[in-house]
């Protein structure tokens, strides 16, 4: 059984992938505790691995994302392995790193919390690659993301404002954003795009 927030499906909204169409799973629970983070945590429902693939395959997406929380608490191999085989999806994953993950997926963003000064302490990155990696802008220094241990020369560098719900604030903090990436173009501007469109 895993504990599930919820499962939906909408398009990728942020990273490389954005405009995708993609079933989500959402789960529940994190070892952080961001102050940005918009999952609530004490809610979700036991489901059996049987249960989240019958949900998965009402929808026709090419894609599964595993996001949370902090998907990788609640994953193994063999959840990999039944969900490439009984869906036939491509299976992406949004983590922040603080965990190794099992082998078989497609798509790892690591979306790292180090360097928040929100943050307590300094979690230590586990996974060993990344596709994308992903830093929500909260205004921290961002050179020493560029040394993260899952980072590779072809991993994709996403730099994403900081969603605040006072339009004056999300603004400035986009704004921000835009200059820091055109300051140093290593980094692509992600944009939580389904906020805009008012998707899920």
């Amino acid at each position: 059984m895993r504990k599930i927030n919820e499962i939906f499906y909408s398009l990728q909204g942020e990273g490389h992938h954005t405009g995708y169409p993609s079933v989500f799973i959402r789960f529940s629970g994190c070892n952080l505790q961001c102050p940005f983070c918009d999952t609530h945590h004490n809610d979700g429902v036991a489901m059996s691995d049987t249960d989240i693939v019958h949900a998965v395959n009402l929808y026709k997406a090419d894609w599964v994302v595993l996001t949370g929380g902090e998907p990788s608490m609640w994953i193994d191999a063999d959840f990999i392995r039944l969900l490439h085989q009984a869906t036939g999806k491509k299976i992406a994953i949004e983590t922040n790193g603080t965990h190794p993950l099992p082998e078989g997926i497609d798509w790892i963003t690591v979306s790292p919390k180090t360097g928040i000064a929100d943050m307590i302490g300094n979690p230590e990155i586990m996974v060993e690659k990344a596709d994308e990696i992903k830093v929500v802008d909260t205004g921290q220094p961002l050179d020493g993301y560029f040394s993260l241990p899952c980072r590779g020369e072809r991993t994709l560098m996403y730099l994403q404002p900081c969603y605040v719900s006072d339009p004056k604030k999300r603004e400035a903090n986009t704004m921000r954003t835009v200059r820091r990436v055109l300051q140093d173009p290593r980094w692509t501007l992600s944009l939580q795009t389904h906020r805009y469109l008012g998707i899920p």
